[in-house]
Order: structure tokens, then C-alpha cells, then sequence
């Protein structure tokens, strides 16, 4: 069985480039400026005010994958570093290539991707007008795709989401922060156009993503 694991990066788009009603609506219930500021912080976190900029993808069982990654000056040429390639497209490339790797695996695994990489992919391709390729939300309860942190959180349970640092923590994984960069500052990163940087992140996140699937499949899914 061909498996893939998966993961995105995005951006908010610039709060005062939208225009007039869409920030008035934006912040309708916003009374103070930090609630304000939140707002526009928040503006990566959905696909009407977001995009893609990167999209990683491993294979757990030969640890080869690729990366896609936006990068706004000159691109780099693709090359290959601990067995991952990477790549720089444009957003629609990114979708384009994701679905061609995608649409092969039987089954792929992630991290929150229910509730954020899939509706996000999903909604970014219909803005290029991208078919998808592949039911990236099918039955929860199969195993086409394994979200570790409903899998984790045992489908809502358990209260409390942690993240995928603190999973980590708990099962003494290397977390994608300890390389000194969090999901906070990509914005940040790409502004300052540290866009491999923001790819090597995503990379990260990938192989953490594998050894706690490792943890999940061998301690804690029941297999008769």
C-alpha cells in the first residue's frame, strides 16, 4: 500500500489590501485594537484570506518526499537534500503538483488535516480552478486518511488539542521548533524572504509527523 504524509505553510494576505467590506467584516466584532490586531494575524489561518506558499509530502516507509515551495525571487533550481526534493512554484504549481503526487497513494497521513490542510488545499485549488484528484476528506472513521490529532484526541474524547510540538515533547520527538522557527513566524520569514527556510520548517513538521504516526500505529492503535 503506497502511503504520503503531508503538510502546508501559508500566508494571510496583506490586511490593507482587501478591500473597504471585507475588512469591515473581518472586524465587525473587534472592539479594541489587540482584538483588531488578532484579527489581521489570523488572516493565514483561512483560504479566503490566505494562500499556500509551501506543501511538503514524505512517504514514511522509504522517508523519500518533496517539497513545493513559493519563492518570490530568482527560483531556485530543484535539488535534493537527505532525500527530500525541492521545488519552487507559484501557489497554482504547488496545488497542481500536490494533486499528481496525491491522487497515487492509498491512503495519507496528517497532522490537524481535517480541520486545516484539507478544506485549505481543497478551497485554494477551486481558486485556480484545480479538480481535485483525490476525496481528501472521506468518512472520518476509515483509513484512507489517518489525522493523528483526531486519532490522538481519540475522534474528540479528549478534550484538550494539543499541538504537534507538544506530542512531540511527549514522546521525546525532534520538534520542527527546536530548529528555531515556529508556525508564527513564517509570515515573518517570507516577508523577509527566507523562503527555503520556510521549506526546511515544513520539512521538519513532516518528520515529525512520521515518528509519532510511528507511536500511534505500534502503542496506542489496538491491533488484534
Amino acid at each position: 500500500m503506497s502511503r504520503i504524509i503531508f503538510d502546508i505553510e501559508t500566508i494571510g494576505k496583506d490586511f490593507e489590501s482587501l478591500d473597504k467590506t471585507t475588512k469591515e467584516y473581518l472586524l465587525r466584532y473587534a472592539e479594541t485594537e489587540d482584538e483588531k490586531a488578532e484579527i489581521k494575524d489570523r488572516l493565514s489561518f483561512y483560504p479566503l484570506t490566505g494562500e499556500i506558499i509551501t506543501i511538503g509530502l514524505l512517504d514514511p516507509d522509504t522517508e523519500k518526499g518533496m517539497v513545493f515551495f513559493r519563492n518570490e525571487g530568482d527560483p531556485l533550481l530543484p535539488f535534493e537534500e537527505d532525500g527530500i526534493r525541492f521545488e519552487t512554484c507559484t501557489e497554482k504549481e504547488i496545488l497542481e503538483k500536490f494533486w499528481d503526487v496525491i491522487k497515487r497513494c492509498d491512503q495519507f497521513i496528517t497532522f490537524n488535516g481535517r480541520s486545516f490542510d484539507c478544506p485549505f488545499i481543497l478551497i485554494r485549488s477551486a481558486v485556480h480552478r484545480i479538480k481535485p484528484k483525490k476525496d481528501l476528506m472521506p468518512n472520518r472513521y476509515n483509513d484512507i486518511h489517518i489525522d493523528l490529532l483526531e486519532q490522538l484526541t481519540f475522534y474528540g474524547a479528549s478534550r484538550r488539542r494539543f499541538n504537534l510540538d507538544m506530542w512531540c515533547k511527549t514522546f521525546g520527538i525532534k520538534s520542527p521548533k527546536e530548529g528555531g522557527i515556529t508556525g508564527d513566524e513564517v509570515r515573518d520569514l517570507f516577508k523577509s524572504k527566507r523562503y527555503l527556510d520556510i521549506a526546511r520548517y515544513c520539512v521538519g513538521d513532516l518528520k515529525a509527523t512520521k515518528e509519532l504516526l510511528f507511536y500511534w500505529e505500534n502503542y496506542i492503535k489496538y491491533s488484534p
